[in-house]
């Protein structure tokens, strides 16, 4: 029988004869909140009687349950005249009537307070389905891949360098994957456990080195892997690797996922030269509305994009984005600051996404904000093997094209004999070695030796830049029968002129309306009859030196064609004095080496030197290391001196873990590394015996003998060592408890060395045994120590 079809039931006689339930009305049995409720226009329908009926039959039964037992008993003592069991039961008669009392209010209670949560689960469900459909509809609507495309097609092209005219392979055919810094740097970074140290220890041992993909497909287990900082000098593809993490989770979401195990992401590459004036206004957008209002319609197609609401916020919030800063560097020195706190602050706001910052370590040092990147990594120059596979790609890409994408056998033929060509000359010149470990000189290393076949390739690093603004400026517009407003000689004076402007106010953009002012300024000294905005259309089309990346917004192919360019001016109108008073800004620093490699740097060197700060000697020293021509003697000892006063006043002042610090730093920067790298083996086999003999005679001096290399060397000939630069293992555990870096078998951190004279008896200098794998680096180091008489 239906529910409908069935009488209703009558209430039980224990219910009906209860006084208190038959007496109270039945308005005044409601609590005055349930009456309010009630009486509110939301209210909902007015229940059927069915439901009320059930409810008070509940109701009743938890109220007076108790009753059914006592209740009973009592009555029947009475009757049967049994006083003393009468008076017995009385009370839990009682106590059954309190609990009636008691069960009525708390029932009414949470009637009334799960009414309203009920209305309030209600109304969270039909939000959740709208959310729901808006996400199916968004998912339908294939938002997300028309993101990803545009994003992707922003990526496409290999224009690192952006001077190949005829040549732009895309960045799949040419890109060779870099390797990034080894265990001992990842040591250096804060935030970092002993045992993510080993993690990366134990990537280091594949064949090929660390790759960004080892590092994003284990930021799960190793949170610090989430936010980075990529350091690397000009030309080393710093930009060119975030556009392949860009490209490769853009057009091939798969490969990420499946051969790199790489979580999946969703990238935001954006530019920070690009923002830098938005985001240093105070009231800068934040990180999610800099994306949605200002990158993605700047993207090609990104206008055509009906961007969902709150679709960057949620996948900031939900961990699921990949956001790239590229070029802190390329900000201004004033704006560096504000910057690197507002970065800092969208790291803390979306804390459950990846952040990547890239950046010049010099430029990097200037990163003032509170919270950091927790890793650091630096990127390692080109090997040999990764300098013939760029070499390879690139010729057969660029005989490819040559011939109109016909993968003919010739194409295969010419680029590899001209491969073999240009692979022998760098690895037969030790200088062309150097430069080729530069991703960006290696391009035009290879563009010169294309369209110079059989020229001897240049051997210096301005040599090349000098020879390249030709090919661009003068040889190519001549072979293509195209005549210029102005001679090379004269079109490059105007180039140089515009760099310098740019590099004194510290800007690697200028908008079209102040660079035609400039340009106009310096036309004016040639030829007044050429007009900018055609000389500014002619360099954009046919040199590529200057290139539009934004409509209307100009910048040098390369920061280091505008460095060139403005040293090259400088040498020209004499004013080498506009480099004195910047010898501690980052951004001078390479306009500063690449003037001093085209002139004899002594006054530039005793100019630094009367500076007297530490920046000042160090790129006094990088253009006293770098210059081929003859430096006073006098001053290059002095310039030692200078380097190394540093840390004879710690020794001195017995401030031995600053000594410890200071002995590190000092090498590195000898071997022509940033703070934070490490030593490859052909860094210490080659490391100058001077500069050991200078450090370790600081130490044994003022350590009375117990600490320094010398002694160490000593003492691990004693332990059985062999200094041939070679790990043995047993005898580098001996050696270590020795000098006290291991305990019981286990190597101790650095925190807990012993930084006074008391300390064992060669545990100092010992910063590089705090690194990761040490034991070989002493073995090359002590073989080194044996070659240099120490």
């Amino acid at each position: 029988m239906s529910q409908e079809s069935k009488p209703a039931p009558q209430p039980s006689d224990s219910t009906s004869e209860s006084p208190e339930t038959e007496k109270k009305p039945e308005t005044e049995k409601k609590p005055e909140t349930e009456k309010k409720l009630e009486s509110a226009p939301q209210s909902p329908p007015e229940e059927k009687p069915e439901r009320k009926f059930v409810q008070k039959s509940v109701q009743a039964l938890i109220q007076w349950s108790p009753l059914g037992g006592s209740g009973w008993l009592f009555v029947h003592f009475l009757l049967e005249q049994d006083w003393m069991l009468a008076i017995l039961m009385f009370p839990a008669t009682v106590v059954t009537a309190i609990w009636a009392a008691y069960t009525e209010s708390f029932i009414a209670r949470m009637r009334e307070i799960y009414t309203d949560r009920g209305k309030q689960d209600a109304d969270a469900l039909v939000k959740f389905m709208e959310k729901l459909d808006r996400a199916l509809r968004w998912q339908l609507s294939g938002f997300e891949d028309k993101y990803l495309r545009c994003q992707a097609n922003a990526c496409r092209d290999y224009i690192t360098e952006g001077f190949n005219q005829n040549f732009t392979p895309t960045l799949e055919e040419v890109f060779v994957p870099l390797e990034l810094s080894d265990v001992h740097t990842m040591s250096l970074s804060p935030g970092l456990r002993q045992k993510d140290v080993e993690d990366v220890a134990a990537m280091q041992a594949k064949a090929e080195g660390l790759k960004i993909w080892d590092f994003l497909a284990r930021m799960q287990k190793i949170p610090a892997y989430r936010r980075m900082v990529i350091l690397a000098w000009g030309g080393y593809g710093k930009t060119t690797l975030l556009r392949h993490i860009t490209y490769t989770y853009c057009e091939k979401p798969k490969r990420a996922r499946l051969r790199y195990q790489a979580p999946r992401l969703i990238p935001f590459l954006l530019y920070l030269r690009k923002w830098r004036d938005l985001l240093g206004q105070e009231d800068a957008p934040n990180l999610a509305d800099l994306i949605t209002q200002h990158h993605i319609p700047q993207l090609p197609d990104g206008k055509r994009l009906s961007l969902p609401a709150n679709w960057v916020e949620n996948l900031l919030r939900r961990g699921d984005a990949l956001v790239m800063l590229d070029g802190f560097d390329e900000v201004a020195e004033g704006q560096r600051q504000q910057i690197s706190e507002w970065i800092s602050r969208q790291m803390e706001d979306y804390p459950n996404s990846v952040f990547f910052l890239t950046s010049r370590p010099g430029g990097y040092k200037d990163y003032s904000a509170a919270t950091k990147p927790q890793t650091s990594l630096f990127v390692k120059p080109f090997n040999s093997d990764q300098r013939q596979r760029f070499i390879e790609r690139w010729y057969f890409h660029r005989e490819l094209y040559a011939r109109a994408g016909r993968n003919t056998p010739e194409v295969k033929q010419e680029a590899i004999r001209k491969g073999t060509d240009l692979m022998q000359q760098i690895e037969q010149r030790s200088e062309l070695k150097d430069m080729a470990q530069n991703p960006l000189l290696l391009n035009m290393i290879a563009t010169f030796h294309n369209s110079y076949p059989g020229n001897e390739l240049p051997r210096k690093r301005t040599e090349l830049y000098k020879a390249i603004c030709q090919l661009q400026l003068g040889d190519r517009p001549l072979a293509k029968r195209i005549n210029l407003l102005l001679p090379a000689k004269e079109s490059q004076e105007v180039l140089q002129s515009v760099a310098l402007e740019m590099v004194q106010q510290n800007r690697p953009i200028l908008p079209q309306n102040e660079l035609m002012v400039l340009i106009q300024s310096h036309l004016a000294t040639l030829d007044d009859d050429v007009q900018p905005a055609a000389f500014l259309e002619e360099v954009v089309k046919v040199s590529e030196l200057l290139v539009e990346r934004e409509p209307e917004e100009y910048e040098f192919a390369h920061l280091s064609f505008q460095n060139y360019l403005a040293a090259v001016q400088i040498k020209k109108i004499g004013q080498e004095s506009l480099l004195f008073q910047h010898f501690g800004d980052s951004w001078w620093r390479e306009t500063i080496l690449l003037y001093a490699a085209q002139v004899n740097p002594t006054n530039l060197i005793r100019e630094a030197c009367n500076n007297g700060s530490r920046e000042a000697v160090s790129v006094a020293y990088d253009c006293w290391r770098q210059t081929t021509r003859k430096v006073d003697s006098n001053l290059a000892e002095q310039l030692q001196l200078f380097r190394y006063r540093d840390l004879e006043r710690y020794l001195q002042n017995g401030e031995w873990q600053k000594a410890d610090e200071e002995t590190y730093r000092l090498m590195i920067l000898t071997v022509g590394k940033e703070e934070g790298q490490w030593f490859s083996s052909e860094d210490l086999l080659n490391f100058p015996c001077e500069d050991l003999r200078k450090i370790d005679g600081l130490w044994v001096k003022y350590s009375n003998g117990r600490f320094g290399f010398s002694v160490q060397k000593k003492i691990y000939l004693e332990c059985g060592g062999i200094p041939d630069g070679k790990y043995y293992k047993e005898t580098w555990e001996r050696y270590c408890d020795r000098v006290g870096w291991m305990r019981e078998g286990k190597y101790i951190p650095y925190s807990e060395y012993i930084f006074n004279i008391s300390a064992p008896m060669g545990q100092l200098p010992g910063a590089f045994a705090s690194f990761g794998f040490f034991g070989g680096f002493w073995g090359v180091l002590f073989s080194r120590i044996e070659t240099c008489k120490l």
